[in-house]
């Protein structure tokens, strides 16, 4: 298993908001290689807009967000996968073009595409055009770009969304082995993830900081 190169994300007296509504503040946490941290709140309780912060996507309203451990000099982003609400799919592309396209983007051998489909179960329908996927396997493709990218800082929202249990289960194994590599985890969820690793659970929507 080969190690990731190690990452820590900083979150310093982070504050987020939507429109003129504040959703979070003063929000303080570290998550460092091998762990990971859950986000918990109702919805609107800005798990997503964190989650886009750190990704460089939003921009703070106050405080930092920041990936230590890369080089100084180049984008903090290049270390992220991020998995969001939509699956960002092209359904005239097939099932391999689709992921084959992502790999392209974000810099993962071409070689990588088909033993990837393999581990999330879609390289049987890899000829399929992804418009006729349903959303539990719309949902594994989305996946699959994020591993195959094989980027250490993962930031995740509600990654077991439209998944059945045997998908909840991919999922989890999934974190397992990123966090055994030394990867870090940053996830929005409304329940555990059923992941061996302990995780922290940070809530938002109410007055806390975590450390």
């Amino acid at each position: 298993m080969t190690p990731l190169p190690p990452r820590t994300l900083e979150l310093q007296n982070l504050s987020g908001r939507r429109g003129e509504r504040l959703l979070f503040e003063g929000l303080t946490l570290s998550v460092g290689p091998g762990e990971i941290a859950e986000l918990r709140g109702p919805n609107g309780a800005g798990k997503t807009t964190l989650l886009l912060i750190v990704a460089g996507v939003l921009r703070a309203l106050a405080g930092t967000a920041r990936i230590l451990g890369g080089d100084a000099e180049g984008r903090a982003e290049t270390d992220i996968g991020y998995l969001g609400h939509r699956s960002a799919i092209k359904p005239r592309l097939t099932v391999r073009e689709n992921l084959a396209f992502w790999a392209a983007m974000n810099g993962a051998p071409s070689r990588s595409v088909d033993p990837t489909l393999e581990i999330v179960g879609l390289l049987p329908i890899a000829g399929l055009d992804a418009g006729y996927l349903s959303a539990g396997q719309t949902r594994r493709l989305a996946i699959a770009r994020l591993i195959a990218s094989d980027r250490p800082v993962w930031l995740l929202d509600e990654p077991t969304a439209s998944l059945d249990a045997a998908g909840d289960a991919l999922v989890a194994t999934l974190i397992d082995a990123h966090l055994d590599r030394g990867g870090l985890v940053l996830a929005a969820t409304h329940h555990g993830l059923g992941i061996s690793h302990a995780s922290r659970v940070v809530t938002l929507g109410q007055p806390a900081v975590a450390a």
